[in-house]
C-alpha cells in the first residue's frame, strides 16, 4: 500500500521561505511522476508544481521563479523549495505521486503566509 507523507508546513511572513518534503513508501515500481498541488479555502485543488522520473518539471505560473521541485528516485522524496512567498500562497498544500496512471495523496500540510 503507498503511503506519502508530507512535513515542512507552517506559518511564514511575506516574503519568506518554507521548504515541503514528502516520502512515498510502499511497493517496488517507481513513481512516474511526483508533485506538489494546493487547495486554498473556498477554492479547487490546483497544481502547484510536478517532476517525472526522468527530470522534467512543470510550474504553475504563478509559482514560477519562486517555487522549486526536486526529488530524489532513490529514496522516494519530492521536495518544494518556497521562497518569495506571497500571502495568496496560503493553502493547504498536497504531496501526489503517480504510479501506472494511479493518483496517489498525502494527507496535507498547511502553510499560511502572513502579509
Amino acid at each position: 500500500q503507498v503511503q506519502l507523507v508530507e512535513s515542512g508546513g507552517g506559518l511564514v511572513q511575506a516574503g519568506g521561505s518554507l521548504r515541503l518534503s514528502c516520502a512515498a513508501s510502499g511497493g517496488t515500481a517507481s513513481f512516474n511522476r511526483m508533485g506538489w498541488y494546493r487547495q486554498a479555502a473556498g477554492k479547487q485543488r490546483e497544481l502547484v508544481a510536478v517532476i517525472s522520473s526522468s527530470g522534467p518539471t512543470h510550474y504553475a505560473d504563478s509559482v514560477k521563479g519562486r517555487f522549486t521541485i526536486s526529488r530524489d528516485n532513490r529514496k522516494n522524496t519530492v521536495d518544494l523549495q518556497m521562497n518569495s512567498l506571497k500571502p495568496e500562497d496560503t493553502a493547504v498544500y498536497y504531496c501526489n505521486a503517480v504510479r501506472t496512471w494511479i493518483n496517489y495523496w498525502g494527507q496535507g500540510t498547511q502553510v499560511t503566509v502572513s502579509s
